[in-house]
């Protein structure tokens, strides 16, 4: 199984839901970096569940370990290991998920690949394992104040099931996001957000959305022209988080109603450099940044827990009818906002020092 991330900046995520903790190994990150537990933590509270009435009620206080690669508090250029141990793990509410398949979770095909599963909680298809990403993108953070001083990366929830919220990505700042529960920046959106979904954990069910992305201040430069071009490695990122089912970049979807007229960016001269008129491109052409803001939206579905009975089929065959007894979310958009910024910063920290070893700048 592959729990491993970019190239040059490389992490490896271990760990179970339920099991003793989670945490992350970072390979190549720079040394001489200030570092320090507190640093990584802030990052991980923005993450832990039992923060507010719309998430799950796992308490985890996600306290972090620093286990090696650090003295002193600089960086030593060697592997970072981070541990986050688990205090409130119980596996005993998912003693039915040993013999049964959830609707729509990894159960059946871990099985099927593997020909055995870790059924507490979903081991490593747990969205706890994104735990190890956020630490890791903390210390990506930290490099990349380096590497693009300007860079700022914002993430907010831009809709909820139907609700859609106003917002300036040019000028959306982390302050706005952070004022709500919901983290949506626009506070007559997220009022009805957080009703709606308070209202629909009430009724057994759960709600999906989309997070979107803003990464200002990129360097032009970034990424590659063929496979590993930028807007592919971001997308990989992104897909690779739990629930996601969608990722667009700069007009997404929606740029296929344009002509190639009314969608291309005209070239201006501004402020001394090159930049466009219009940024339809989301900041990346060719596969490469072109120094304008870049902005990402990814699909999150519906949380697949959820208090309903809900019809399904045993490992022996049987078909039951089976109802989630464990916590969870009944949205993930307002934790997912945290580790949506933190695979950003993991694939342009990756970048930047890609960059840098090939170009020299």
């Amino acid at each position: 199984m592959s729990s491993q991330f970019g190239q040059l900046f490389r992490i490896a995520t271990w760990g179970e839901s339920h099991g003793g903790g989670v945490g992350v190994v970072v390979d190549g990150c720079p040394p001489l970096l200030d570092l320090e537990e507190a640093d990584i933590q802030k990052d991980l509270d923005r993450r832990r569940p039992g923060q507010s009435d719309i998430v799950t009620p796992r308490k985890e206080s996600d306290r972090c370990r620093i286990l090696s690669g650090v003295f002193q508090g600089k960086t030593l250029g060697t592997p970072i290991a981070i541990l986050v141990q688990n205090e409130d793990a119980r596996p005993e509410a998912y003693s039915e998920m040993e013999t049964a398949f959830r609707p729509s979770h990894a159960d059946f095909t871990y099985q099927e690949k593997y020909g055995v599963r870790n059924w507490q909680g979903g081991g490593r298809a747990s969205a706890r394992e994104t735990i190890g990403r956020v630490a890791a993108a903390a210390v990506a953070k930290k490099a990349l104040r380096e590497l693009a001083p300007s860079l700022e990366i914002v993430a907010y929830v831009k809709s909820v099931h139907e609700l859609t919220a106003e917002v300036d990505p040019s000028a959306v700042t982390m302050e706005e996001v952070e004022r709500n529960s919901v983290r949506c920046p626009d506070e007559a959106a997220a009022a009805r957000m957080i009703d709606l979904i308070k209202r629909t954990r009430a009724d057994g069910d759960s709600l999906g959305g989309v997070v979107e992305c803003v990464m200002r201040g990129v360097p032009a430069g970034l990424g590659e022209p063929v496979f590993d071009k930028l807007e592919a490695d971001l997308a990989k990122a992104m897909m690779s988080l739990p629930a996601t089912k969608g990722f667009e970049i700069g007009s997404g979807f929606s740029g296929t109603r344009l002509t190639g007229s009314q969608h291309n960016d005209a070239f201006e001269m501004r402020e001394g450099r090159v930049h466009t008129r219009t940024n339809r491109s989301g900041g990346v052409q060719g596969g490469i940044s072109n120094g304008e803001d870049i902005l990402l939206r990814i699909a999150f579905k519906p949380t697949a827990t959820i208090a309903r009975k809900q019809h399904t089929v045993t490992t022996a065959g049987g078909e039951i009818d089976l109802a989630a007894r464990g916590r969870h979310d009944p949205c993930v958009l307002p934790r997912a906002v945290p580790i949506v910024e933190a695979m950003a910063a993991l694939a342009l920290c990756d970048h930047a020092l890609r960059q840098r070893a090939q170009c020299r700048r």
